[in-house]
């Protein structure tokens, strides 16, 4: 039985490898700019615009990508906090990933965004940005229950946020690694 507690602070080390995991709309990218300085944070979004001119550009996802491990590993490289704003919903995302902190010598920490389906689908209409299409909102939703991260993937640990109002509440504190 998973036991599921409200989470109200969350302590990462530093320096460490952060994935933000959910679904498009969940809340990540809000949450990376409460939490993280600009330059911590690596967006997958923003990698697809530095390749295409357009963050929405679907076709430049691979090339993107390569942008977004080349940077990680970068900053990894240097001992540097490092966040990857990203769906990461699919485990083969993850597993690269946390293959790319190990390497660094540098842990690995998840924080997953485990919103209710209606939530997101409700955000999608009222995003500004961009709005994905249900279809799509519904696959993010349904690998990410199909794949919850654990730490047997190997995350020194993983905190899920299941609400709206936890994701805005947490508090995140650092400590030395």
């Amino acid at each position: 039985m998973i036991e599921r507690v409200q989470v109200t602070r969350i302590e990462v080390p530093d320096p460490a490898l952060i994935l933000l995991v959910g679904p498009t709309g969940a809340g990540k990218t809000t949450f990376a700019r409460a939490h993280f300085g600009s330059t911590e944070v690596v967006s997958s979004d923003r990698c697809r615009a530095l390749v295409a001119d357009d963050e929405n550009d679907q076709s430049a996802t691979a090339a993107a990508f390569r942008v977004l491990d080349l940077i990680t590993a970068l900053r990894l490289e240097r001992r540097r906090l490092t966040v990857v704003d990203a769906t990461n919903v699919q485990t083969f995302w993850r597993r690269r990933l946390v293959a790319l902190a190990r390497a660094h010598d540098v842990p690995c920490v998840a924080v997953v965004f485990d919103l209710p389906l209606e939530i997101l689908l409700e955000r999608a209409l009222t995003r500004p940005d961009r709005r994905p299409g249900p279809a799509v909102i519904r696959r993010h939703h349904a690998d990410l229950q199909r794949a919850l991260p654990t730490v047997n993937e190997g995350f020194l640990r993983v905190w899920v946020l299941r609400t709206a109002e936890e994701a805005s509440a947490v508090e995140v504190t650092r400590r030395s690694a």
